[in-house]
């Protein structure tokens, strides 16, 4: 039986590199990889397609030729520091653009199955009563999950009249070992041993590990009742800032003081210091149900919330020592 043949963008980015480690890992898959540019070897039984930054325009006729399934993790993710003069165009360039051509040139090539990792900021940023599911309605805020909604909506349209099957998957806040951004600079203040104003919040948040998202996505390969299919997913267990940062003090062995600093005196400073997307995510709520992946395709992520969070914790200990 000959393996399936893979194909994965963003294959050295956070979610990318380690779902390449984990497809490496079956026999059954055959793996290849769209990068920008390589500047740390990938392992030898990859094939490497470097193509540089990805447009309307690239040319990805060698690296799709005898490809089953592309998983496109590659995207304009959030940047820290913002220095174009028009980011959502910016954005859409990368997100939608780059990945209708990559998707055009796909089923032009006989691809079976395209696997879209988008984002939950398509159903907005906040949920109040009911958690989101794949009924909610679209309501991105932010430029970058404008532009995955965007090309969610111009890959469902273009692949109407192609016969590659689309999988989308919209997950949270994506955490693991080497995390970037928020979440990574949250591993720092808790590793820091400061005290924090974070003692009082009671929010619920959805997250997903890393190690459980690249599990999901796998399923996605192959399962039969995944294409045309929407998901959003989760770790399945909610926790609020409090809760998380204490999770991750205890993984990391450290005594915590958080001081139980009411949510409206942090609203207030966050307003006055221009920082309203913090409290956002620091106090807001923002709730995922991923009922319709475990029902439909019987998944269950393999870590618990727990675990993952403490093997985070634990391996940023050890990142600190070395």
């Amino acid at each position: 039986m000959q393996p399936t043949k893979i194909l994965v963008t963003g294959a050295t980015g956070f979610i990318g590199r380690a779902l390449l480690d984990r497809l490496r890992e079956d026999p059954i898959f055959s793996v290849s990889a769209v990068v920008r540019h390589l500047r740390a070897p990938l392992p030898s039984d990859v094939r490497v397609h470097e193509v540089g930054n990805l447009s309307a325009s690239t040319d990805l006729r060698e690296a799709l030729a005898k490809v089953d399934v592309v998983i496109h993790a590659a995207a304009r993710a959030h940047v820290l520091r913002e220095e174009a003069s028009n980011p959502l165009t910016e954005f859409r360039r990368v997100n939608v653009d780059a990945t209708l051509n990559l998707a055009r040139q796909a089923a032009e090539a006989g691809v079976k199955r395209f696997i879209f990792i988008s984002s939950i900021g398509v159903n907005g940023a906040e949920t109040l009563d009911e958690p989101f599911s794949e009924i909610s309605l679209p309501a991105p805020v932010a430029d970058y999950a404008i532009s995955k909604y965007e090309a969610e909506q111009a890959l469902q349209q273009l692949l109407q009249t192609m016969r590659m099957e689309l999988v989308i998957i919209r997950p949270p806040l994506v955490y693991g070992p080497d995390a970037p951004g928020n979440f990574g600079r949250l591993l720092r203040l808790v590793a820091s041993g400061l005290p924090l104003p974070l003692g009082g919040i009671s929010n619920r948040r959805s997250l997903i590990a890393r190690e459980n998202l690249v599990d999901f996505i796998i399923t996605c390969v192959s399962h039969p009742k995944a294409a045309g299919e929407v998901f959003l997913v989760s770790d399945g267990q909610d926790l609020s800032t409090t809760e998380l940062v204490r999770q991750l003090a205890k993984g990391m062995g450290k005594r915590l003081l958080l001081l139980p600093v009411p949510t409206g005196m942090l609203k207030f400073a966050a307003t006055m210091l221009g920082r309203q997307s913090v409290y956002q995510q620091l106090c807001g709520s923002l709730r995922v149900d991923s009922g319709k992946a475990r029902a439909v395709l019987n998944w269950t992520p393999p870590l618990s919330v727990n675990e993952a969070l403490r093997k985070t914790a634990a391996h940023f200990v050890a990142q600190q020592r070395t």
